[in-house]
């Protein structure tokens, strides 16, 4: 774990913007720095595998927190609204992870050549140790990014590779069910790509169920079980979340912020804000870059 430590540090020093995030050019795949404790990150993620390779963090969703280190990774197997926050960072020891947002179209193409195996998993978050397969083809996929004139030749398969080991893994039964083309979680997730692409704009649920294929009834009770939240609550959360990126990230005033993302009525964006985030968003917004500048 310690190459893949120094590799990803190299990374983040390199590449990371002003939130700590480290893009590649490995479309899914990224890196997060950070030299101090974080506050409380708001959002609806989709599915991924975040391997912590310095540092402390912990995320929660719904009444559960779950609170893993360096050697642990993360898994969320679904689009789930979570809270998280890096608890131990430094400018001598920074908190340092390597991310991968999972393929389904990948997982369902491995899936097929692996065969049957153990039900899926339903739990949509979970942390276990990082298998030493996974973490040696991160760490592959760390040089090769390094050596960017081999990209197109080698970045395929050990994209691939890493998601075989990921399947093949302690986290393999929860990612599987993202291989099933007609599974609840597959289907739910064009719904969500949906909710994600138009979430400023009236949907109505017919439109979602017609999207996933199935009837209104049968969405509603499914969606819920796949991302614990209504369709309404859910596209309600991106409108949030997008508006305190706004105001956060591009000084928005927050009566414009309001009516990007959707909203028709300033009071009722400062409620539900308020509920979401816990202060209204002049306040939030205040003491998010009183925390950045700190």
């Amino acid at each position: 774990m310690t190459e893949l430590r120094d590799a990803v540090r190299r990374h983040g020093e390199a590449h990371a913007d002003e939130h700590g995030i480290a893009l590649t050019r490995i479309p899914g795949i990224f890196t997060v720095r950070a030299t101090q404790p974080s506050g409380l990150i708001h959002a609806i993620s989709s599915p991924l595998a975040c391997f912590v390779v310095q540092g402390d963090k912990a995320v929660t969703m719904g009444s559960t927190t779950f609170a893993f280190s360096a050697g642990d990774s993360l898994l969320i197997s679904a689009d789930v609204p979570t809270v998280s926050q890096i608890t131990r960072a430094s400018a001598a020891e920074p908190y340092l992870s390597f991310v991968v947002e999972l393929d389904p179209a990948l997982i369902a193409e491995l899936v097929g050549e692996m065969g049957t195996a153990d039900g899926a998993d339903d739990a949509p978050v979970r942390v276990e140790p990082t298998d030493a397969e996974v973490a040696d083809a991160a760490l592959r996929v760390m040089r090769l990014l390094e050596r960017p004139a081999s990209l197109p030749v080698l970045q395929g398969q050990l994209v691939r590779e890493l998601h075989y080991w990921l399947l093949a893994g302690r986290h393999g039964s929860a990612i599987r069910r993202l291989g099933w083309p007609d599974s609840h979680a597959r289907r739910v997730g064009r719904a969500v790509a949906l909710l994600r692409a138009e979430f400023a704009r009236r949907l109505p649920v017919e439109r979602l169920a017609g999207e996933a294929g199935m009837s209104p009834s049968s969405f509603h009770e499914h969606f819920r079980a796949v991302t614990s939240l209504s369709p309404l609550q859910f596209q309600k959360q991106l409108r949030l979340i997008e508006a305190r990126r706004l105001m956060t990230a591009e000084g928005a005033p927050a009566s414009s912020a309001a009516f990007e993302v959707g909203y028709e009525s300033v009071s009722q964006f400062t409620r539900e804000y308020r509920r979401l985030f816990g202060l209204p968003p002049v306040r939030d917004v205040t003491a998010a870059r009183q925390l950045a500048a700190a």
